[in-house]
């Protein structure tokens, strides 16, 4: 296992699309509900505990072996809103194509026969983290971090917001992620027992219908 993949894996710059998602943040500054960084901490802390859970769990069940058939339709159905499931299978889709130019290998190969639209971007970074030698626990660890840093990076560009500030939300967060990475990979270990009902299925409601309304936005600066 190596912790110099994982740095690659989890680097902002690495050529997976998420630099034009806000993942909810341009929705939630326009409604005047991320404004400065202590309405971003809170934000990033919710998305934290239930996109970014969820999210979590799929990559570390992905990375553990799981049918990633099995966990795509459960993404599906932890994805209520259709503008959110077009951009989870679209970044799926780009982080596929960047890592099979990185870590080439047949599992990813058959994965992008399997969905040659795009699978659930947990599902297939879990994946990833097989193919670049890393466990269930790294690749808990990718999703539980993009779920906060994405939204983050975003409300830089959409407040101005001074990058320090928003740099310190992320690492005021790390005990946080730590407990959610946790849970992710514990979920993740019961799937083999009960299924894929085993993950978890934080809802945030705010999130769906926002991204919904952001999709019909005639102008905005984040494909969501």
């Amino acid at each position: 296992m190596s912790r110099a993949a994982l740095l690659v894996l989890a680097d902002g710059r690495f050529p997976a699309g998420g630099h034009a998602h806000s993942g909810g943040a341009e929705e939630a500054v326009k409604a005047g509900r991320v404004t400065d960084a202590a309405s971003l901490a809170d934000f990033c802390r919710g998305r934290l505990h239930t996109t970014g859970l969820v999210s979590a769990s799929l990559a570390a069940a992905a990375a553990a072996g799981t049918d990633p058939a099995a966990l795509d339709a459960a993404a599906d159905a932890r994805t209520p809103s259709p503008a959110l499931r077009t951009a989870a299978r679209r970044l799926g889709r780009q982080l596929l194509r960047a890592a099979r130019a990185t870590w080439p290998g047949a599992e990813l190969d058959a994965l992008a026969r399997r969905f040659p639209k795009g699978a659930h971007q947990p599902v297939v970074l879990g994946l990833v983290a097989r193919a670049a030698g890393l466990g269930p626990l790294d690749a808990a660890y990718c999703a539980a971090y993009e779920s906060v840093s994405g939204p983050a990076t975003a409300t830089v560009r959409l407040l101005s917001l001074d990058p320090f500030d928003a740099t310190a939300v992320l690492a005021r967060l790390a005990p946080e992620l730590d407990r959610v990475a946790d849970r992710a990979v514990e979920a993740a270990r019961r799937v083999a027992d009960e299924g894929v009902d085993a993950l978890p299925a934080a809802s945030a409601p705010l999130l769906e219908t926002g991204a919904q309304a952001h999709a019909g936005w005639p102008v905005r600066l984040f494909a969501s």
